[in-house]
């Protein structure tokens, strides 16, 4: 029989030396990897999938802690984090940047979706979304249809920081508008931004694997396939904080078996 102590070895020796995985699975214990992890990654399964991979391999403890993607990447940037799961790439860049982050990797692609109400035979959607493949006109049309039918028509926002929030942003950027009350509704932070759309019966950009997860009547994906609602997903890690198992991580969640776990998460491909 494999010892404990072999296997671990054994799965780790192309990573670090075994002496030193052993050192940091003992740390790790009582010092757990804090890894930040932007909510519709946490939401769709991506990130639970990866932990659970990474400690049944090496048994080393991480603490993930689910937040929006900017304000983790500001904790990541104090060193109040040892690594973070991310889709906001141009934050990230931006802190690499700077020299507050790095060993920054792609881990997934994915995408973003736009849903509204369902389609029922051949009765459109309210604003008339289904089928577009412009995201961007997408959403000039979603509010001319909200100001031409006041309480009929409605877009929930996260706006709260997320990889989902900052896309949505530069989407309305790129169809020239800036969203407003009373048809542009803040979701309620505790609520979740899905949830409370499909309770409302509103539009809203998502992520697809989170609404694979998530989502469903009274909504459906009524546009996709442009390219700039492309995802990525990168890890990356803290210049100001030194945690030991930081780097395994990293090597693992990019390697042969990290990208084996993504690849089998509906909604992504290994990045």
């Amino acid at each position: 029989m494999i010892s404990r102590r072999c296997l671990l070895t054994i799965v780790l020796g192309n990573i670090v030396p075994a002496s030193t995985a052993r050192a940091q699975q003992r740390r790790s214990l009582s010092d757990p990897l804090r890894l930040g992890v932007d909510l519709a990654l946490f939401d769709s399964g991506l990130a639970k999938a990866l932990l659970q991979g990474f400690g049944r391999d090496t048994g080393i403890a991480v603490l993930p802690v689910a937040a929006p993607a900017l304000p983790l990447l500001e904790a990541l940037a104090r060193g109040e984090l040892d690594a973070a799961l991310s889709n906001a790439p141009a934050a990230e860049a931006g802190l690499v940047e700077q020299g507050l982050a790095h060993d920054r990797h792609a881990v997934a692609e994915g995408d973003f979706v736009i849903v509204g109400p369902a389609p029922r035979g051949k009765e459109k959607d309210p604003a008339a979304l289904a089928g577009l493949r412009n995201a961007a006109e997408a959403l000039f049309q979603l509010r001319s249809a909200a100001l031409a039918m006041p309480g009929v028509v409605s877009f929930m926002t996260a706006a709260d920081g997320s990889g989902t929030h900052v896309l949505e942003q530069a989407l309305w950027r790129q169809a020239k508008l800036a969203p407003a009350a009373p048809w542009y509704v803040v979701a309620d932070p505790k609520g979740g931004l899905i949830p409370q759309a499909r309770a409302r019966g509103a539009y809203a950009l998502v992520e697809r694997a989170a609404w694979a997860m998530h989502g469903g009547a009274p909504l459906a994906v009524l546009v996709d396939a442009d390219p700039l609602l492309a995802e990525q997903v990168h890890v990356l890690r803290a210049f100001r904080a030194t945690h030991r198992a930081g780097k395994l991580f990293v090597a693992w969640i990019t390697g042969p078996k990290g990208r084996r776990i993504v690849a089998a998460q509906r909604g992504y491909r290994a990045g």
